[in-house]
């Protein structure tokens, strides 16, 4: 039965999918340009959407009366027409932006899905619901995250940059997610100087650390 669905298909919609297949592809090689600026670091738009969509999704348990559909979908879209734009970092947005809005438009426009992914865009860019501002503001925590890894690294200017980066933020759950991130080591949720695991690798020292987890 479903087999026999496929057929009855549209081959021009079936042939769209598959560019936009391809071209989702094309995001894993654009990089994020504002790290040339930076001096340090290296991100395609592809990491930064998917890392996007993550925090998106955290800060909904946050928000639980957000609608977390759409605050993931528009995580994944808010920067997808940047394969065909490339992406524009804060200098280069003071001299001229390119056309991403008809870049997505382009692409709404010829997918079977496109009406679905146009409203996704438009309402993230507008910015009028909470759940355009939960993107936002997950937006800045990825860049912020990002900031605080190149600063570890010892990058002077990525401490400096955190303070506009955490201005942007406009939700409380952004603010406060964004508080924590910056005063929170980047191998914290994995590496720990005092846990002897680290240096005898006794397995003992795991289920101590666990069983005192399980206690808090």
């Amino acid at each position: 039965m479903r087999c026999g669905m496929l057929w009855h298909m549209k081959k021009d919609e079936l042939q769209a999918i598959a560019h936009f297949i391809y071209e989702a592809g094309i995001l894993s090689k654009t990089p994020r340009s504002g790290l040339w600026f930076l001096g340090t670091g290296d991100q395609s738009v592809a990491e930064h959407l998917l890392r996007t969509t993550y925090i998106a999704y955290a800060l909904c348990h946050l928000a639980p009366k957000a609608d977390r559909s759409k605050v993931i979908l528009m995580s994944i879209f808010h920067d997808f027409a940047e394969g065909r734009t490339s992406d524009l970092n804060y200098v280069h947005q003071r001299y001229g932006r390119l056309a991403e809005s008809e870049a997505f438009k382009d692409i709404a426009n010829v997918v079977p899905f496109g009406g679905e992914m146009a409203a996704f865009y438009a309402e993230e860019q507008a910015k009028q619901t909470f759940e355009a501002r939960l993107v936002k503001d997950a937006d800045q925590i990825e860049w912020l995250a990002t900031l605080r890894e190149e600063e570890l690294k010892g990058n002077a200017k990525a401490k400096a940059w955190q303070k506009s980066a955490y201005k942007r933020l406009k939700t409380p759950q952004g603010k406060a997610v964004g508080k924590y991130l910056l005063s929170t080591h980047s191998d914290a949720w994995w590496f720990d100087s005092n846990d002897k695991w680290f240096v005898s690798r006794d397995p003992k020292f795991i289920k101590r650390k666990t069983a005192r987890a399980k206690k808090k």
